[in-house]
C-alpha cells in the first residue's frame, strides 16, 4: 500500500508533508540540529493543566510519595504506646476488637504485643520517633507526624488501590494522574508522573501491580511511567543498533503525521495522547540517560544517601527522585516493598527501617539545602498499620489507626497531629481519612478537591469521591 493511500485520498502529499512538520516535531527536529535550542526551550516548555488558574495559591509544586509497601507498623515507628508495653502478653480487651475486621487473626486468641523498640524525642519540639529511625530524628523539625489515619481495605492490593485512587475499585485514576491532568507538567522531556520500585530484604514483599499508577478514565497520557533502577531505566529507550537520531526522528514524524491526519476527523483524546507520547519517547532517548548518569554528583551526596546510584535500592531511588524533581517531574512515587512483618518483627522491622532511614532523611536535607523543600511535598508511610495484638512474633494488618509523616510543601514541621487510643488500636483524636489526606495534598498544590472533576459514564468523578476534608491544622 502506498503512503498516499494510508493518508487518504482527500489529502495531498504536500498536505501530509506540511503537517509532518507541525507541533512538537519541529522543535524536536530543531533540537537535533542544535542541542542548545532544546536546552534553552526546556526552561519554558511544559504542558498546561486543565485547572487554569489554580483554585488556590499553591505552596507545593510537586509530590514525592515514599510508599512503605506492605504495611509499616505504626507501633515501631511514630506512635509511642507505653500502656501497650505494660499489657504485653495480656488478653486484648474485647471492647476494642469485637465485631471489628481483622485479617489473619480473625477468630484467634488476641493478646497484647508490646512495642519492640524504644522511642526517643527528637527536634526542638520533642517529636517522639522510634529509635530504629535515628536519621529521621535529625529532620524531626521538618516532619508533621499524623498518628490518626484510618483506611478501609485490610488486604494489601485493595489498600494500595484505595491509597492511590480513593476507592477500592480497580481501574480508577491514580492521584499522580489527577495531578498531572489538573496541573500539567513542567517538562516535555520526561513524564509528569514517574514510579520507582525497590525490594527490601527484611519482610515479605507483596507484589505491586502497574494499575496502581494507571490513569483510569483520564486520558492515558497522564498515567505513571515506571523507571527501572538497574539496566535500561525505560524499556526500549535506547535506539536499535544502526538507527541514529535522524532515522528515529523520521519514523516519529511519519507516524505522528498519520495520527495528526486522523485527529482532524476523529474526536478521540487518545489520538492526541499517541502523538504526544511518541514525541515524549523521542525526547526521553536523550533526557533519561542524562537523568540516570549520576557521575556529576559530588562524593558527599553519595555519602549522604548511602549509595553510588544505579543499584536499584531505595537509597538510589531517593537520589533519582531528587534529580527527577529538579527536572520538573510533577509526581514521583517510590515503592519500597518488604514491610509485611507477620512474624519475627523485632529484627525485621529494624532491618527495614535501616534500608529507608538514611536515604529519606538525606532526601529531605538535600531538598532543603537546594531551596526545593518548601515547594516539594514529601509523604512517607504505608497502606495501613499493624495490630497491637500479637501474631506469633509479628503483627497482622490493621486499618483502624496508623501513622504517616508529611514534610515540606507548606506543611507545618515539628508537630504531631491526631492520636490513637492508649493501645494504638483506634484513631480517636483529629481522625484523618485517606480522603482527607488527598484533599489536603490537593489543597497544598492549589486544587480544590471538590472542584476537580472528570465526567465519565454520566457521573462527575473526583479523587476524593463524595468525601474528604482539608486538614487545616497541619498547613503552615
Amino acid at each position: 500500500m502506498h503512503l498516499q493511500d494510508v493518508i487518504g485520498t482527500h489529502n495531498s502529499r504536500r498536505t501530509f508533508l506540511g503537517r509532518s512538520l507541525t507541533g512538537l516535531g519541529t522543535a524536536a527536529l530543531a533540537s537535533l540540529m542544535d542541542p542548545r535550542l532544546l536546552a534553552a526551550s526546556e526552561a519554558r516548555v511544559g504542558t498546561q493543566g486543565t485547572i487554569n488558574p489554580l483554585h488556590f495559591a499553591p505552596t507545593a509544586k510537586r509530590v514525592i510519595w515514599l510508599c512503605m509497601a506492605g504495611g509499616m507498623s505504626h507501633l515501631e515507628s511514630f506512635d509511642h504506646k507505653p500502656k501497650l508495653a505494660e499489657m504485653h502478653g495480656q488478653p486484648m480487651p474485647e471492647s476494642y476488637t469485637k465485631g471489628q475486621p481483622i485479617a489473619q487473626l480473625q477468630g484467634k486468641q488476641l493478646t497484647c504485643f508490646a512495642p519492640q523498640h524504644a522511642y526517643q524525642k527528637y527536634g526542638e519540639n520533642g517529636q517522639e520517633i522510634c529509635e530504629i529511625f535515628p536519621r529521621l530524628g535529625t529532620v524531626a523539625d521538618e516532619m508533621c507526624i499524623i498518628r490518626s489515619l484510618k483506611t478501609e481495605a485490610i488486604n494489601h492490593d485493595p489498600a494500595h488501590t484505595f491509597m492511590n485512587t480513593g476507592t477500592t475499585i480497580s481501574g480508577r485514576a491514580a492521584m499522580g494522574s489527577w495531578l498531572t491532568y489538573g496541573l500539567g507538567a513542567e517538562t516535555d522531556s520526561l513524564p509528569g508522573f514517574v514510579v520507582l520500585t525497590s525490594l527490601g530484604r527484611h519482610g515479605q514483599a507483596q507484589p505491586i501491580a502497574a494499575r496502581q499508577w494507571h490513569s483510569g478514565f483520564l486520558p492515558s497520557r497522564y498515567q505513571g511511567v515506571e523507571f527501572h533502577g538497574t539496566g535500561d531505566p525505560v524499556l526500549y529507550v535506547s535506539s536499535p543498533q544502526g538507527v541514529d537520531d535522524r532515522k528515529q526522528r523520521d519514523v516519529v514524524s511519519a507516524v505522528n503525521a498519520l495520527n495528526q491526519t486522523l485527529n482532524q476527523t476523529e474526536d478521540d483524546p487518545e489520538i492526541a495522547t499517541r502523538i504526544a507520547q511518541y514525541e515524549l519517547a523521542f525526547r526521553m532517548q536523550t533526557s533519561v540517560p542524562e537523568l540516570m548518569d549520576v557521575s556529576d554528583e559530588p562524593e558527599h551526596v553519595f555519602e549522604r544517601y548511602g549509595t553510588k546510584g544505579g543499584d536499584g535500592t531505595f537509597a538510589a531511588n531517593c537520589l533519582l527522585a531528587r534529580r527527577l524533581a529538579e527536572r520538573g517531574v510533577r509526581f514521583i512515587q517510590l515503592y519500597h516493598r518488604g514491610w509485611d512483618h507477620h512474624g519475627n518483627i523485632k529484627p525485621k522491622i529494624k532491618g527495614s527501617a535501616g534500608e529507608v532511614d538514611q536515604p529519606t532523611a538525606a532526601l529531605i536535607q538535600d531538598l532543603k539545602e537546594r531551596g526545593m523543600l518548601d515547594e516539594t511535598l514529601i509523604v512517607f508511610g504505608g497502606e495501613f498499620g499493624r495490630t497491637p495484638m500479637a501474631q506469633g512474633t509479628g503483627r497482622d494488618h490493621h486499618i483502624k489507626g496508623f501513622s504517616m509523616f508529611l514534610a515540606g510543601g507548606g506543611i507545618q514541621g515539628g508537630i504531631t497531629h491526631g492520636a490513637t487510643d492508649e493501645l494504638g488500636y483506634n484513631a480517636v483524636d483529629d481522625v484523618v481519612s485517606v480522603h482527607d489526606l488527598h484533599a489536603t495534598m490537593l489543597r497544598l498544590l492549589g486544587i480544590d478537591h471538590l472542584r476537580q472533576t472528570f465526567r465519565y459514564q454520566g457521573r462527575d468523578f473526583r479523587l476524593t469521591d463524595v468525601h474528604g476534608e482539608v486538614v487545616q491544622k497541619i498547613i503552615a
